[in-house]
Parts: structure tokens; sequence; C-alpha cells
């Protein structure tokens, strides 16, 4: 049986998950520590951060220590008519922090569902999301866009690829001055620009936002909404999942339903995915794909809240102690379900939660 207390914060949020993730059939996948440079470097905007350590192998080759993992998987799989892969990592990869804005060694965990998918794959990953982020902050919600929804309004208003792009900029920093300035730039009339400034306004409870956007979607696209939010509304967490149409990702890499998590106390999301069938298309795969990662770089605060001290018993002995006794002191403590540290002066660094001496008398 493994002691949590002697786990740091990340450790103990991958040792649940992936338990958690094993349940619903999601099997760990294992990778190298680099790759190729060059599949980066094509996909630089898929990335977290486009900062790459990359060396030259024996051969000569590029190669980079990995910034991401789904890249690998999508690289390293295979289509097949009617299956699903369904895998799970807990991961190392070597990125800028935004803590420290230095290159970092982060565990990263996360799951991927690549194959057949369909809504109910879907709704699965999304409450997958959800019961991740509620074995680590009770206080959590996660908001999911649509991006076949928005790109087929903003195709609506203007088919202009840069437009199109420019707006999706706009609509994720739920900037609606600078929203005016580009439909101006396009020439896109007042009534498009409404109806594209309308999709930065729709967000909170999902049936609420479903009769919205009626308005200005197609009744297809409305249905896959109204399908997911049914099976959402079963789920644990279903009441913590909000629809919110600003959470839009890179349309090059993204398609259907996207989504990010947060926890509270922590200002940016710590859970990011979706559906990234462009992506496949881009490496050359045929398959369909969704899943998402959460960043534990990202919960450090929560980390420092958590864990107040290293140990729960410091004990001090010196050279004329009974090591008898010591030895069977520490037996006592750890049988009792506690840490202790053994030493013979009060360590400078060490954050402990009692202090003990034992001498020869005792």
């Amino acid at each position: 049986m493994i002691d949590q207390k002697l786990m740091r914060f990340e450790e103990k949020a991958v040792f649940t998950l992936r338990s958690l993730y094993r349940k619903y059939g999601y099997l760990p996948y294992k990778m190298s520590k680099f790759e190729e440079y060059e599949l980066y470097i094509r996909n630089k905007d898929f990335l977290v951060s486009d900062r790459v350590i990359s060396f030259n192998d024996t051969n000569g080759k590029l190669m980079a220590l990995k910034p991401d993992v789904t890249l690998s998987i999508i690289k390293g799989g295979e289509d097949r008519a009617g299956e699903k892969q369904r895998v799970f990592y807990n991961e190392n990869v070597y990125r800028v922090s935004e803590s420290t804005h230095r290159f970092k060694e982060i565990m990263q965990t996360g799951l991927e569902c690549i194959g057949d998918i369909d809504i109910y794959d879907i709704y699965e990953v999304i409450s997958l999301a959800a019961q991740s982020l509620a074995t680590i902050c009770d206080d959590f919600y996660i908001e999911i866009s649509n991006m076949d929804v928005v790109c087929s309004v903003l195709s609506g208003v203007c088919g202009n690829k840069e437009f199109v792009n420019a707006a999706i900029k706009c609509i994720s920093q739920k900037n609606k001055h600078d929203l005016k300035t580009v439909c101006n730039e396009f020439s896109v009339d007042e009534n498009g620009y409404r109806k594209i400034s309308n999709l930065i306004s729709l967000y909170g409870e999902r049936s609420a936002v479903i009769e919205s956007i009626k308005e200005i979607c197609e009744p297809t696209l409305v249905d896959i909404m109204i399908k997911l939010s049914n099976l959402l509304r079963k789920s644990e967490f279903g009441d913590r999942i909000k629809f919110d149409f600003s959470a839009v990702n890179d349309m090059n890499y993204y398609n259907g339903f996207v989504f990010k998590g947060f926890v509270s106390g922590i200002f940016c999301d710590v859970l990011s995915g979706g559906q990234y069938d462009n992506m496949m298309k881009r490496m050359k795969r045929k398959s369909s794909a969704v899943g998402f990662a959460l960043y534990l770089d990202r919960m450090d605060d929560l980390n420092c809240k958590e864990v107040s001290y290293d140990v729960d018993y410091v004990l001090i002995y010196d050279e004329l102690t009974d090591f008898m006794k010591l030895s069977s002191k520490v037996k006592e403590f750890i049988d009792s379900g506690f840490s202790v540290s053994t030493q013979k002066t009060v360590p400078a660094n060490l954050r402990y939660k009692n202090i003990l001496y034992l001498n020869k008398e005792g």
C-alpha cells in the first residue's frame, strides 16, 4: 500500500487519475523522451509553447525533447476501421514554465480517444475531464464550445480565411471592440457583426445557451449540442459544465467540441481538450480524435496550500542514544501512520509538524 503522504502533489494526482482512466478501458501509453524536431516545427501552433529544446543526434538528425504528447500518439498510431485507440499517459514534457519562464521538466497527464468516435465518446471524455478536476479540487468548472458552430456562423457572414482567423481571436478574447474593427475592415454589415458578437455573449447554463444558438446556427449543429447536453445532464458533475462560445481553439487543428477546465484560485485554464480531426488530417490520418491534457505545472499554488510540511516528526538523537530505542521509536511512528526523519540536528530547510529529542535517558 502506497502512503500518499509521502508523494508529491503531481505524483498523487497521477496515481489517482491512472486508476480512474483504467476503469473506463483506457490503456497506458509510453513513448520516448524525444522526437524529430521537424514534427514540432510543423505543428508549433498546436503546442502550448513553441519554444523547444533541440539537439543533434549521433547521425546528425535534429531531435527535440518532447514538449507535447498528443503529436507523438498520433504519429505512432494507425487507422483501423471500426476500432478506437483509447490511451492515457503520464509523461514528462519539456517546455517553458508559465511561472518561472524557464525551461522545466513538467509532469503531464491526459488521455486520447482515436478512431471511429461518436457523440458518446465525446461525452465520456468530457465527463472524465470533469472527474479528473474533481480529484484535484472541489471547486472547478468546465467551459465547452463548438468550433463547427463558430466556423459556420463566421463563414456565413464572410468566407475570407483571414477574416475568420481574426474574428476567432476576438471571440477568444471576448473583445467586441476589436471585432467591430475587423468587421469594418472586411466590409461585414451590422447584421453580420451582431451575429458574431452574440457568440461572445453566449455563456452559461447549457439549455439556455442552446435556445439562443438556435437563432444563428443551422439545426443539425443544434441537435448535436442537445445530444451532448442531455448526456451530460446525467453525469455526476453535469452542473459544473457550461457552454461558452468564447472558449475556442485554432481551427487549423480543432473541430467540433472543444473545452477548457478551471479550478478555484488559478486564473488560467488547467485542462484543455477537444476534437482534433483537423490535426489528424494534417498528419495523414483518417480517424477522428478527441482528448484532453491536464497541466499539472499550473497547479503550484494548490500544491503549496495542500502540503504544509515534509514529515510528521523530526527525531533528534546524539551519540549517546540507545540505537535499539531509536529503532523502536521510529517503528512506532511508522506503524501509527506517521512519517519520521531521524536527524542529529534540526535541518534548516525541512518542514516538520513535530520535533522530539531522544537521548540516552529516553
